[in-house]
């Protein structure tokens, strides 16, 4: 990645609003003001090397998620031919934070994780034919639901909760 990507307002924007994120995400994630957020998706003002730097990162996170998910439900597939699969998504940053902090690092906000499970859902539909149905984790329906199965939290209960859940 070149050191200034140079983006104009359309692109800002766009990007933004393919990651998901409002202008005041956007303003956090840069150390800037919501206003200034909007100054560079109006033109009216030059856009922040460190909001360029931040959503492109971000977006190439999401980009290496999606390959990276989609190649080992492909491998999956090849053992095992089922065509659908759900994933659990995070209905507010608090049950994100709490349930999956392992991508708090590189993904920081629910939001951006939610986009890039959208995202491999539509890449498992168009080149695996594989339909994904994405789960809102309802906390105490899960909660319900490793009680009953004896089951402790981990990633792996929330994925057979969600299984469920379809």
């Amino acid at each position: 990645m070149s050191k200034s990507a140079g983006l104009n307002a359309i692109e800002i924007k766009y990007l933004r609003l393919s990651v998901g994120l409002t202008p005041a995400q956007v303003a956090e994630l840069s150390k800037a003001s919501e206003e200034d957020v909007l100054a560079w998706e109006a033109g009216e003002k030059p856009v922040s090397g460190l909001a360029e730097k931040k959503l492109l990162e971000i977006d190439e996170i999401i980009e290496m998620q999606v390959l990276n998910t989609c190649d080992g439900i492909e491998e999956l597939f090849k053992k095992e031919p089922k065509r659908r699969l759900s994933f659990v998504v995070y209905p507010t940053q608090a049950i994100y934070t709490q349930y999956n902090p392992e991508f708090l690092s590189s993904l920081p906000l629910t939001e951006l994780y939610n986009t890039a499970a959208w995202r491999i859902k539509k890449e498992c539909k168009l080149v695996l034919e594989v339909e994904v149905t994405l789960v809102p984790l309802d906390v105490e329906g899960y909660k319900a639901f490793r009680e009953k199965e004896g089951l402790k939290e981990s990633r792996e209960s929330r994925a057979k909760w969600a299984a469920t859940q379809i």
